[in-house]
């Protein structure tokens, strides 16, 4: 197996609709193939490999049982399969997952720092999702009230980080639409990318309510990678499990004033995650839901 140039993080895997589960797809799929050679195997497809996102709420871990499966139909040891595996995934991508194999035979992935980082970035400067104009206003129930309070509680920490200096955007425009209001919100220049690391590579990110936020983010675009995995999915609830989510982030994270004073990077990088946030609740209020996202309430 040829080793990539460069590591997930730094390349174009993790931009454009892409979701962290699909990027562990693509690379079981690929190492099973070649770990197995030449061996007729049943899970071929996507749909075919078990992998979940663990319930660790700070650290994003993915738990897969293909080699119990593989196993079951090659009659050969469970571990000795997932060794095998492990070692060709951390040959490749030692820098963007944390692997280790859990008897009797299970995978674990564990995704690195960067990799969140760079996943992240791709969001917040909205290259993970791409969503359409809202097609008119529609009365929402009740529960998306919530969902569409976040997305305006997103949009207007985003002005004040505009206005307080934390991040810049392109050359100000003083049209007052809400198309133009969206663009604003799509125009981040600097900082770029966005200080999500530290000096030791690790987020800068502490409190259990920012990793409780990512885990959610990574829950809702892992679904929309994949929507027909697992059966239908309820869009309403997964938008109001996000903005509740973030409305936890924002109690309890503050980005402004004291914060802003001791640390800007850590200020921008919450500010990261609202971006990130923002673009997620649009793309499900206006494309799974066809109601609006407003910028204000």
């Amino acid at each position: 197996m040829s080793l990539p140039e460069k590591p997930l993080h730094q390349n174009l895997l993790v931009s454009k609709n892409t979701g962290i589960k699909q990027l562990i797809y693509s690379i079981l799929d690929t190492t099973l193939s070649i770990y197995t050679k030449s061996r007729p195997l049943v899970c071929t497809t996507y749909r075919n490999i078990p992998l979940s996102q663990g319930r660790n709420e700070n650290k994003i871990i993915y738990i897969s049982g293909i080699a119990l499966q593989v196993s079951k139909s090659e009659k050969f040891p469970a571990m000795e399969i997932a060794n095998g595996i492990v070692s060709h995934i951390s040959a490749n991508y030692d820098q963007d997952f944390k692997i280790q194999v859990v008897s009797p035979g299970w995978i674990h992935l564990e995704v690195t720092h960067p990799l969140l980082a760079a996943w992240l970035q791709s969001l917040a400067i909205k290259e993970g999702l791409e969503a359409r104009e809202a097609g008119g206003e529609i009365t929402p129930s009740s529960s998306l009230f919530t969902a569409q309070y976040a997305h305006a509680r997103c949009c207007s920490l985003v002005r004040l980080a505009i206005l307080e200096g934390l991040i810049q955007q392109g050359e100000p425009n003083q049209d007052d639409s809400e198309s133009s209001k969206q663009r604003l919100l799509s125009s981040i220049l600097t900082p770029n990318p966005i200080p999500w690391l530290n000096c030791d590579e690790k987020l800068r990110f502490h409190h259990p309510a920012s990793y409780r936020l990512i885990n959610e983010l990574v829950r809702v675009v892992d679904s929309l990678a994949f929507p027909n995995l697992g059966g239908s999915l309820n869009w309403e609830k997964a938008a109001t499990g996000l903005s509740r989510a973030f409305e936890t982030f924002w109690c309890k994270c503050r980005i402004f004033g004291e914060v802003k004073t001791a640390s800007s990077e850590l200020a921008q990088a919450r500010i990261g995650l609202v971006l990130a946030t923002q673009s997620v609740l649009k793309f499900l209020l206006e494309e799974k839901l066809g109601i609006i996202a407003p910028c204000e309430v």
